[in-house]
């Protein structure tokens, strides 16, 4: 019987599960759905306002490089860690490998938190922009933006991405390919277009060197303690947030031939390649802006630059790239959230874990996929909630969403690479491995995602402060209520209950085979 395994199915048997999933992804194809759900077409467009208010051009032309290393090492140290567990459950199976089953419980939902999160703020950005694009293209379309329009537009585009997810594992393989070449293609044609069609373009000095303080604190002033280490890195969650969600490579190691090799290498490239391509776009932006005050008055958003660089029928060509890009990002999404919630559900830490567990005829976890659909829907509804800071119109409940995806997802990969850490030379690593080069990588990504973790829950806004003023629960960024509100529910659930039955990963395979290959 073990004769008859491929190598792919050989080493996943040897970490206790069958193949229930198709493994018909290639390598390009691993890589490819991690780029996508980076996606530089989604993230540097909806999140470019939180870098401006917070910071203003030093924090994307400065920060997005700086950030991008940090978050370069927290990738190769993932790497590692997936090229010795080639398994879909990804990050929890190797803290429940590395550190028993506490730890595993605990990243778990970590990670299946930030990725429920990071799911539904995609989806509403892409949301967002369609509205836009749909508006510029013609004024008839609405009369005004609408919040009720938008989250209107939000469910579609999850109800789609969720059929698309749904109809086949091997489609889902094509679409992410095609996605790759959507943000080469679509990067570089919307770079020509700020290069070339604005009439004017910033100064250098104000790309390398502008400052921006629209967060309410300090009376806007761009100088000082307040200004350099509580406004600017508010502005960091632009980075942090872009890059993230690039364990998708891990969770779909299960359906990609040659996984230990092949995931090591579409975690890393996928930060790298983004990072680069991002700032090369974001400069874009910088460059194009027309009127700073104006930006800065009207709320930061990256679609005020277009309105003032571009004439319709190109400002039109360019958000129309983007909500492409953020559609397909949309759809790498929840595969990958779906596939953790497949994966943590095998094991029972999910309650109703024998309906997420299901595969379907076509070897694809569906009812994790409306899982991950339906819960991503009900986490944005704050969304619908009108909140203007200075004046402007600033989505607080959607960067509440983003910060609860970063927090979730890098607190998830701090677990396994502090295990890894203390580990030490016990470690058996796979094919690709960091070396003696772990020793230090490990530590500066577990202090990095510590503080960018503490960073992210505070208040956006002086008057998200409970004993302001001015304070209101409308602009209370709520990343912390969610995030810690779960895990204090989560710690009762363990001691009162989960600890008794939950052992970490179980096995889906004949014992027998396992303690063979063991031997």
């Amino acid at each position: 019987m073990t004769d008859q395994l491929s190598a792919d199915e050989k080493r996943l048997a040897e970490l206790g599960y069958k193949q229930e999933l198709d493994r018909s992804w290639s390598s390009f194809s691993n890589f490819a759905i991690s780029f996508s759900i980076i996606s530089i077409l989604a993230g540097c467009f909806t999140t470019f306002g939180q870098a401006w208010n917070n910071g203003g051009p030093i924090a994307i032309s400065w920060g997005w490089p700086v950030i991008s290393i940090f978050i370069l090492i927290i990738g190769f140290t993932m790497s590692e860690l997936v090229s010795a567990y080639p398994t879909s459950g990804g990050i929890y199976w190797w803290a429940s490998k590395m550190g028993g089953p506490a730890a595993g419980f605990f990243t778990g939902w970590l990670n299946l938190i930030g990725l429920l999160a990071v799911t539904a703020s995609v989806a509403y950005g892409c949301a967002t922009f369609l509205d836009l694009t749909l508006n510029t293209l013609s004024s008839s379309w609405a009369d005004g933006y609408s919040l009720t329009r938008v989250f209107i537009l939000f469910v579609v585009i999850l109800a789609v991405a969720a059929t698309l997810n749904i109809f086949s594992g091997h489609l889902l393989a094509v679409i992410n390919n095609i996605s790759v070449w959507w943000h080469v293609a679509g990067v570089a044609i919307v770079v020509l277009i700020l290069a070339i069609v604005p009439k004017t373009h910033m100064a250098i000095s104000e790309v390398f060197g502008g400052k921006v303080n629209n967060s309410g604190y300090a009376d806007a002033a761009s100088h000082g303690g307040t200004y350099w280490f509580l406004v600017l890195p508010l502005g960091f969650l632009l980075t942090q947030y872009t890059i993230t969600g690039f364990d998708a490579s891990a969770h779909l190691s299960e359906e990609t031939q040659g996984a230990s090799e092949a995931a090591a290498k579409g975690i890393w490239r996928s930060i790298a390649y983004s990072a680069i391509g991002g700032w090369i776009l974001l400069l874009a932006f910088l460059f194009a802006v027309q009127d700073k005050d104006a930006v800065t008055k009207g709320g930061g958003g990256v679609d005020l630059i277009f309105g003032q660089a571009l004439g319709q029928g190109w400002h039109v060509i360019v958000l129309a790239i983007s909500v492409a890009g953020q559609f397909f990002c949309t759809i790498a999404c929840l595969t990958s959230a779906s596939r953790m919630t497949f994966a943590f559900s095998r094991d029972g830490a999910i309650p109703g874990s024998k309906i997420w567990s299901k595969v379907s005829a076509s070897k694809v976890p569906a009812n994790a996929v409306v899982f991950v659909a339906v819960i991503g829907a009900i986490i944005t509804l704050p969304a619908l909630i009108e909140v203007d800071i200075n004046g402007a119109p600033v989505p607080v409940a959607f960067y509440a969403v983003v910060s609860v995806a970063v927090i979730g997802l890098y607190l998830a990969f701090l677990i396994p690479i502090w295990l890894r850490w203390k580990m030490g030379a016990s470690f058996v690593p796979g094919s690709w491995n960091n070396g003696s080069k772990y020793k230090w990588m490990n530590l500066v990504a577990v202090a990095e995602i510590a503080i960018i973790s503490v960073y992210f829950i505070l208040p956006f806004t002086p008057a998200a402060v409970p004993w302001n003023d001015d304070f209101s629960w409308k602009f209370v960024n709520y990343a912390p209520i969610l995030t810690f509100g779960t895990l204090l529910a989560l710690t009762i659930w363990w001691h009162v209950s989960a600890k008794k039955w939950f052992t970490g990963p179980k096995h889906t395979i004949d014992t027998a085979v396992v303690e063979a290959f063991d031997d």
